[in-house]
């Protein structure tokens, strides 16, 4: 049994990975400050006599004796980054900082979930981890994409400096249940407006391109990643190639659904990226063969149904 620290714990994607750490036999302690994550995500663990949480905002200093740290918390939409981007900033910067310094302290292995908004708009195809990126520091969006760059040299000086030791996840475009309804994600909008039957808004002609991973996926390729000798640290891409339009997920989410939505277009956010697809051929070689299982008709189909008992009532938020 090892003991783990999921900061972020309670949000999308850091709930489904305290869970997975639990039903493997670990001691899992989740910390959250609820400013994007819920309680109601993790309220099914509380009964687990290993499971553990602490309300705590990452940018304060935190002390605990653990294994491992898996470093999640930052809000990860442009709705809720861009809501407060300065707190943003704050939360990668000094939230990489907080949780640096603890494992150097108490020798602990730490894994940051960065992004794949490092590169920024790319202009390559696919984006391989050797590329620099492509951002605008000043822009709109550049609160959560520095601030994540930011992190990422961090971790990097830390190991350097310090030899404490990191792993370095690059995650792209993720979806399934636990997501919100209101989060500002692709996903969730196509999916809350079709089940809704409303018209679905897309953004720009449509045309860009993101490629989608199931959260199982990225989960199993936490966990690998974090089992990996210390002569890894990444960065390493943890997505899915599966490359597809905004128009081709509309029309998936339409015929999943059954609904009569039609697409209604809008202007194009600013600093928007026109094609996000991972190339993942590191995390194959150094993941033990890791690659993502869910295909997105599957998976868009379990997600569809969570938030059809979402919104009917039948999932309290």
């Amino acid at each position: 049994m090892k003991r783990i620290l999921v900061t972020g714990g309670a949000g999308f994607v850091g709930s489904h990975l305290c869970e997975r750490l639990l039903n493997e036999g670990n001691e899992v302690i989740c910390l959250d400050n609820y400013f994007t994550g819920k309680k109601s995500k993790i309220t099914h663990l509380i009964d687990n006599p290993y499971f553990e949480i602490v309300r705590h905002d990452v940018t304060m200093p935190y002390f605990i004796e653990v294994d491992e740290i898996y470093n999640l918390a930052c809000p990860a939409s442009p709705v809720h980054y861009q809501y407060n981007p300065i707190k943003t900033i704050k939360t990668s910067v000094m939230g990489a900082v907080n949780m640096l310094g603890l494992a150097k302290r108490i020798k602990a292995k730490v894994l940051q979930a960065s992004t794949s908004e490092v590169y920024g708009d790319p202009e390559i195809h696919p984006q391989t981890e050797n590329y620099w990126g492509h951002v605008n520091p000043i822009g709109i969006r550049s609160c959560y994409d520095e601030g994540k760059r930011c992190a990422e040299s961090l971790f990097m000086n830390y190991h350097y400096q310090n030899d404490v030791r990191i792993k370095v996840i690059r995650i792209f475009n993720t979806y399934g249940p636990k997501m919100e309804p209101d989060d500002g994600r692709v996903v969730s909008n196509f999916i809350v407006q079709a089940l809704k039957g409303e018209d679905i808004t897309i953004f720009g002609d449509g045309l860009q391109t993101r490629s989608f991973q199931y959260v199982s996926d990225l989960v199993e390729g936490m966990i690998r990643m974090m089992a990996t000798g210390d002569d890894f640290i990444g960065p390493v891409n943890i997505g899915n190639p599966g490359e597809f339009t905004m128009i081709e997920l509309a029309q998936n989410i339409i015929d999943l659904t059954g609904a009569k939505s039609n697409l209604i277009h809008m202007p194009l956010p600013k600093d928007d990226p026109t094609q996000r697809q991972p190339d993942i051929s590191l995390a194959k070689e150094k993941l033990n063969g890791w690659e993502p299982k869910v295909p997105l008709k599957e998976g868009l189909t379990k997600t569809i149904e969570y938030f059809d008992q979402l919104l009917s009532g039948k999932i309290i938020r």
